[in-house]
Formats: C-alpha cells, structure tokens, sequence
C-alpha cells in the first residue's frame, strides 16, 4: 500500500514539471487585468480577472489559474473572459461545532490542493480545449486595476 501511495504521489509531481505552455495560440489577447473587490458584508471580498481578445473567437476556454487559486472561466460576447476568485475567509455555515466530538463527524475534510504552477503575482494560465485536448497557455504581465468596493443594500 505504502509503494503504490508513493507511486501516485511521484506520478503527480511528475505531472507539474511537464506542464508544457502553447507558445503559438488560435487567439489574440487584447488586454489582462484583474482588479480586487470588496462585497458589503464584512470579510467577503475576491479578485476578478477579465481578459480582452483582439477579434472574436470561438474557443471552449475552460479555466484560469491564478495567485495559487483556479476559477472556471466564463465567455461573454466572443471577446471577454473573465474569472471570478472568492478570496473571502469567512467559515463555511455548514460546519457542526459542538463539545460532543461524536457530533461533528458529519464535518467534510479540508483538502489541501496542490496547485500546478509556479506563477508571478501578475501571471496566470489559461486553458482551453484544442483539437481534443487540453491547451495551457500562460498569460505575463496582467495589470492591476484599481479595486472596487460593492456597497451593502439594506
């Protein structure tokens, strides 16, 4: 058991390395930028990412890879992918805190994700499916807009 647990972790390392990005892609990135939002309860805030193309495209793009977190991106217009991170650190409502252990077994486990890439502040991957597979190609020099606060309804 102890050999084919380090067999699947040395695989998965193995995998990280050989991520290999698309140098010539089917698309033209007009502009990146990703701005940080604050919502109006408190501790609720996140980061969204919008990237512009050149001309319209009709690629299935699949996800964002960004500051050690991935979003599935959404399409709008042919033109505009954009990527929402919800960097809140609020506690989820569904966790049971009680003094009886026996009743907190019914708790999910935290999953600690690796995150495949190593990344610059200001990068991010994109990945998209071409000719049946998936593509990874990584997006340099993302700027930085300035944030936006939401203001709470009452």
């Amino acid at each position: 058991m102890k050999a084919l647990t380090l067999l699947v972790l040395l695989f998965s390392f193995s995998q990280c390395g050989s991520t290999k990005f698309e140098n010539k892609i089917p698309f033209t990135i007009h502009s990146a930028h990703y701005k940080n939002w604050t919502g109006g309860q408190p501790g609720v805030h996140g980061i969204n990412v919008q990237i512009q193309l050149k001309e319209k495209s009709n690629i299935n793009f699949d996800s964002l890879y960004f500051r050690n977190k991935v979003a599935k991106v959404e399409f709008k217009n042919a033109t505009l992918i954009i990527a929402n991170y919800n960097t809140s650190n609020k506690k989820p409502s569904d966790v049971i805190l009680h003094l009886d252990p026996k009743k907190e077994v019914q708790n999910k486990l935290p999953t600690q994700e690796t995150f495949p890439f190593e990344l610059s502040e200001n990068e991010a991957v994109l990945t998209y499916q071409a000719n049946g597979k998936t593509t990874y190609y990584k997006i340099k020099e993302i700027k930085k807009r300035e944030s936006k606060p939401y203001i709470q309804m009452q």
